[in-house]
């Protein structure tokens, strides 16, 4: 099987050292193992997300030195596959309509302290006490209620059985890792008015793209094994993972699009070289 790896920004906004670094990391990888780089657009958030900034993410990559295979896949142009995704979870049972608003969930957790509040990825939400009734849901359907779309862990338990506890993924360099989401809570997988989440559509487009390395971020860790979770649901294979160290500031905080004196366009336009940007990799943070 032909290493294949990808690097997959949301145009939202110019790309940053922190974007490079990772851009560069797996390109590197896939030239390393004589493999296959494929360059996706994340760009399900459709209000975010910017036309305008495709030119200028492609034009960055070039300059930085990378090359990808055509064509680029755009995930808002293929919104029909995720919600047959959706429909398919639909069909096993193990997701649910969640009508609570933010506050309504962190008043839950406050009357049931056993609940995970707040966690690094955000409002953790361990499901309700009792499921809404068909009548209840239909009347709340008709009212026009917003409401999210979420995957119940108590129902894959049932649904998976003895393979939900023998989830597991390979960690490049750190070996076989047990795949376990239940911190993770009921996480949202779409909403009325977003018919898709980042984790079905990568989950989705790394099977359909042959992905078997997936590169990126430490920061994306913790999401891993429920992304394991939806390939097992799917019976979709998992890739192994590589997450890599991030590139920090000398204030030791995390690159970030609002941080415009780091995005590549701002350093190319002062004058940096690729060879620059790409010396800057090499050390565990960037001055």
């Amino acid at each position: 099987m032909t290493f294949t790896t990808r690097f997959a920004p949301s145009p939202t906004g110019h790309l940053h050292l922190g974007h490079a670094f990772s851009a560069w990391t797996a390109f590197r990888a896939a030239c390393e193992a004589d493999g296959r780089f494929l360059l996706r657009l994340e760009d399900i958030d459709t209000v975010r997300c910017k036309r305008e900034f495709d030119d200028v993410i492609y034009d960055d990559l070039l300059w930085l030195g990378l090359d990808w295979e055509l064509p680029v896949r755009r995930q808002s142009e293929h919104f029909d596959d995720y919600e047959t995704v959706l429909q398919h979870l639909r069909g096993l049972g193990v997701v649910y309509r969640c009508f609570k608003t933010r506050r309504e969930i962190l008043e839950d957790i406050a009357r049931a302290p056993h609940h995970a509040g707040e966690g690094a990825d955000g409002l953790i939400y361990r499901g309700p006490a009792e499921p809404l009734s068909s009548d209840e849901e239909a009347e709340r359907l008709s009212a026009g209620e917003p409401y999210a779309w979420r995957l119940s862990q108590a129902r894959c338990r049932e649904v998976l059985g003895e393979r939900f506890g023998a989830m597991h993924f390979l960690e490049d360099g750190k070996g076989e890792i047990a795949a376990d989401p239940d911190p993770l809570g009921d996480v949202i997988l779409a909403r009325k008015d977003v018919g898709t989440s980042y984790h079905i559509a990568v989950v989705h487009d790394d099977a359909l793209q042959g992905i078997t390395h997936v590169i990126r971020g430490e920061d994306l860790f913790a999401m891993t094994p429920l992304h394991v979770l939806l390939q097992t649901l799917l019976n979709l294979p998992t890739p192994v993972y590589r997450h890599h160290r991030l590139l920090t500031d000398a204030k030791g905080q995390r690159f970030a699009k609002r941080n415009k004196a780091a995005t590549l366009k701002s350093m190319r336009e002062a004058g940096a070289s690729p060879e620059d940007i790409r010396a800057r990799f090499a050390g565990p943070s960037v001055t």
